[in-house]
């Protein structure tokens, strides 16, 4: 799949002499030929969908930004929650101030999802012992049985920072009460084409 930049250059194929040759009109031009797929231009590509062709981040651009975000959320910082929140917030508002004019609202939406589970495995982290735990979660609304059954759990904190009790009492509200900055809500201020 391609499309054609500029106007096609005849050539026609002499089978005497096994040469092609010019044709006589000098205003022809080549043909560039470009593949959506391949097509990348200060981090963009173009997509093709119902709509036509639309401007997207370019995969590379995604996969920096994401490995950057890993970086910021780093479970082994030991700072505060709070920090780790500006510092994100500070690069998600410059990322997407660039980034904003390209159609990616299911990306954005998957990229919220995955940044409040980091969050809430961050947070479970820094909990440490099961007594905390247990604590912390009754002090946000999880009744005392469940809090002590799952602060025990030995699960990997990925895994735990997915169980129902946490993301009930680590909430979307609580997170953005603590300094969270939704990237999916920044990202639907800025692109106001969808």
């Amino acid at each position: 799949m391609g499309f054609r930049l500029l106007a096609a250059q005849k050539c026609s194929f002499a089978p005497q002499s096994g040469q092609y040759s010019k044709p006589a009109n000098k205003l022809a031009r080549p043909v560039f030929v470009f593949s959506i797929r391949n097509f990348k231009f200060l981090g963009f590509a173009l997509g093709k969908g119902r709509k036509g062709v639309y401007v997207r981040a370019h995969a590379k651009s995604l996969k920096k930004a994401k490995a950057k975000l890993k970086e910021l959320t780093s479970r082994s910082q030991g700072r505060n929650v709070r920090v780790v929140m500006q510092r994100v917030k500070v690069y998600i508002r410059g990322w997407l101030g660039y980034f904003g004019i390209a159609s990616m609202k299911t990306t954005m939406q998957r990229w919220d999802e995955w940044l409040r589970r980091r969050f809430r495995c961050y947070i479970w982290k820094q909990w440490k012992r099961p007594g905390k735990r247990a604590k912390s979660l009754i002090q946000l609304g999880i009744p005392e049985w469940q809090a002590w059954a799952v602060s025990n759990c030995r699960k990997a904190y990925w895994h735990m920072a997915k169980n129902g009790h946490v993301q009930r009492a680590i909430s979307k509200e609580r997170l953005v009460q603590a300094g969270y900055y939704s990237i999916l809500d920044r990202y639907e201020s800025l692109h106001l084409c969808d």
